[in-house]
Parts: C-alpha cells; structure tokens; sequence
C-alpha cells in the first residue's frame, strides 16, 4: 500500500499515527510518571479514556505530544489493554530498580516486550 493511502486508511479507521500521554500522579507516598503511547486504541478512546485514570487520592495532571519523551528507564512494547484487542507502548519514569517489577508484569500480563532505553 502506499504511505499516502495507508496514512488516509489509518486515519479514517480512528486509529493513532502517534499519540501519546503523559500522566504524572503523586499522593501521599507514591509519585509515579509514566507515558502510554498509542499504537492501535481508537483515538478517541485512548484521549478520553486510558488517558483519563481516576486515582482516588491523588492529584493527576496529564499532557498530551505526539511521542513519549526521552529519559524512561524502560519501556513495555506493545502492551496488550487487558479484555481488548488494543496495544500501547508504555514508558516508565523515575526509580529505575522499580524494573524488577515492571519487566515481569510487562511480559507476562501485558504480553508486551521488555526494553531498556
């Protein structure tokens, strides 16, 4: 196919070209900064829904670009969103040994793969 036609396909199918959020929380304890970008979520949906976490107790600020900034400590590629066809590329920030947990989870939960920057 074409660029240019797959470019239109892609975009009259709802689907992102590059779409990502950054969602940085912080409660009383915890402060957490991640990325998700978007590899097959409607766009509609990624914006408005998984870029929209309720987090009870904690002050959310999200912002939107169209690419994940540098400086993760590791990124889950192609993650798959539990109950849904859809994949996500979801960039971690902040305490790097926080990978012994988050390579496993990406792996086997998300079936995504483990990728250090």
């Amino acid at each position: 196919m074409r660029p240019l036609l797959l470019l239109l396909s892609l975009a009259l199918s709802g689907q992102a070209l590059a779409d990502a959020c950054t969602v940085h929380s912080r409660g009383e304890q915890v402060e957490v900064r991640i990325c998700q970008e978007n590899r097959s979520i409607p766009a509609k949906l990624f914006r408005e829904g998984f870029c929209q976490p309720q987090l009870a107790g904690q002050q959310v600020e999200v912002s939107f670009a169209e690419h994940c900034p540098q400086g993760s400590f590791g990124v889950c590629r192609e993650a798959r969103v539990e109950g849904t066809p859809y994949r996500q590329d979801i960039h971690y920030y902040g305490v790097a040994s926080d990978a012994r947990y988050l390579k496993p989870a990406c792996e086997g939960q998300s079936g995504g793969r483990w990728i250090t920057p």
